[in-house]
């Protein structure tokens, strides 16, 4: 049985990366002391993944305001994404860094490469400053992701990192009220 990944270290990693016309590099250094979202794809030049990271660079403003730095991540190559890029409207509305991992291994890291296809199943990781991962969602690659449900997970996790002694319930909203477990709450919910 494989351990969950939730409160692992994010693992160390050095992957060259596409951003605003350049190639750069990226390590776990780059993410010291602060929070981060991997947001793994199947591949370029598809058909739901465009809305995805078309619907994640909308809402890209709201992550840097909240401290948060996001990557995109799939098995093509840095060449791939520029190419991408160059060729799509909604692409071109990036800001964030588009990660390759053309040899699988972060995406095995994180337990969401398809060994038969050589693509990576639609994984969302959220990364404390602490370099733990805190969230870790998988979904099958016909299923879309919703962003804004991302941020407020995002935003849940921010909340209960500077607030240990509470929690978030169901449907929790920046605002809204927590819960402070102890033992008059059982049953009564």
């Amino acid at each position: 049985m494989t351990q969950p990944i939730i409160g692992q270290q994010l693992p160390e990693f050095s992957l060259q990366a596409f951003i605003e016309d350049k190639f750069l590099t990226v390590t776990q250094d780059d993410l010291k002391g602060t929070w981060g979202v991997f947001f793994f794809y199947p591949a370029d030049f598809t058909f739901v993944c465009p809305t995805e990271l078309g619907d994640l660079a909308d809402q890209y403003a709201t992550f840097q305001g909240l401290g948060v730095r996001v990557y995109s991540v799939s098995t093509d190559t840095h060449f791939t994404h520029k190419a991408w890029h160059d060729a799509s409207d909604t692409i071109k509305k990036i800001k964030y860094p588009m990660l390759a991992d053309p040899t699988g291994s972060f995406s095995r890291a994180f337990g969401v490469y398809d060994e038969q296809t050589g693509l990576d199943y639609r994984g969302t990781f959220v990364v404390n400053p602490e370099g733990n991962i805190v969230i870790a969602e998988v979904n099958d690659n016909g299923i879309g992701r919703n962003v804004d449900e991302l941020l407020r997970k995002v935003k849940a996790a921010q909340y209960i990192a500077k607030n240990p002694n509470e929690v978030c319930p169901a449907k929790w909203e920046e605002g809204s009220a927590t819960l402070t477990p102890e033992l008059s709450l059982i049953g009564k919910l």
